[in-house]
């Protein structure tokens, strides 16, 4: 039972993983047992990955191979950045560690796809998943605080900000121009909901003077982005399952953060906008429902007999 489950995970779970921790402190306001609860079931996917990746290092060196696969990587890296936040209060010097070692591996995911795929550009290898290896490093701004690596979390925040607004043209370019975009890497469209709110909550995080400007924009582009993606999810969601699905958890999750985060700063900045708070709570709603769906999808999933799935 365990070996073929371990048979069928994939790189692409890592998403899942990164939607639940993230879910966990979306939810924290409700409750901290909400949060432990994702938290959980995230920390077991986390050892399944690990576990896969020590008794089968070649299969997923391999799918490495496949653009969306290898961009989709760096999820679990920011996955293992947020978990190390539940780990603070327990064990601080570890989780001080385990924050340090995502971080690195952010760093050597992004090496290793500047190498293969930036360098070798081709257009149609290019897919909204491409945020994910430059952006997604901005996980580091929200939760360097958290070990008082302000400074760091500050110039990460930079680096994702220029990287995002460098791929925006170049994915919208790909997605509504180049078209083509295989069945098995359509969940992706998704995640055009994740950038500029993760910029945003970055932001929030890791400066303490804000700038109203700067929040305006990103606030604007993250509400912008995430109509987009909605209006994309029926579709979406009418696709079979495929591993991608995780790409329907993370960038709601955080588009819902971002937007809590904003909403809490006006409140007390003493300039709060009236219809922004029914907002967060529909962002909440709608993050909660996608998460523990896909989660049950991934669940009925690699608990079905074996049968061929697109690796995507």
């Amino acid at each position: 039972m365990g070996s073929k489950v371990i048979k069928k995970i994939s790189i692409p779970i890592g998403g899942l993983m990164l939607g639940l921790a993230a879910l966990g402190n979306l939810v924290q306001s409700y409750g901290e047992l909400y949060r432990n609860i994702f938290g959980i079931i995230a920390a077991i996917i986390f050892v399944l990955i690990a576990v896969k990746t020590i008794t089968d290092f070649n299969s997923i060196k391999e799918s490495l191979n496949n653009p969306v696969v290898a961009s989709v990587a760096p999820t679990i890296s920011m996955g293992i950045m947020i978990l190390s936040t539940y780990v603070k209060p327990y064990f601080p010097a570890v989780a001080y560690g385990v924050w340090i070692a995502g971080l690195a591996l952010h760093g050597l995911l992004i090496i290793y796809f500047t190498g293969k795929y930036i360098l070798n550009f081709n257009i149609q290898k290019v897919f909204p998943s491409y945020f994910i290896v430059y952006v997604g490093i901005v996980v580091g701004s929200v939760t360097g605080p958290a070990f008082n690596q302000i400074q760091l979390g500050r110039g990460l925040f930079w680096f994702g900000l220029v990287s995002y607004l460098v791929l925006l043209p170049i994915v919208i370019y790909r997605v509504v121009q180049v078209k083509n975009i295989p069945e098995p890497a359509m969940p992706t469209i998704a995640i055009f909901a994740a950038p500029a709110s993760l910029c945003l909550a970055g932001y929030m995080n890791s400066f303490e003077n804000k700038n109203t400007t700067m929040i305006a924009f990103l606030a604007g582009l993250s509400i912008l982005m995430l109509v987009y993606a909605l209006l994309n999810m029926p579709k979406l969601l009418k696709l079979p399952f495929y591993p991608s699905y995780s790409a329907y958890t993370f960038p709601f999750v955080i588009s819902g953060i971002a937007l809590k985060l904003t909403n809490g700063f006006l409140v007390k900045s003493g300039s709060p906008i009236a219809w922004l708070k029914y907002l967060v709570k529909f962002e909440e709603a709608v993050a909660l429902i996608l998460v523990v769906y896909v989660l049950i999808k991934y669940v009925i999933f690699l608990m079905d007999s074996p049968k061929e799935v697109a690796k995507a």
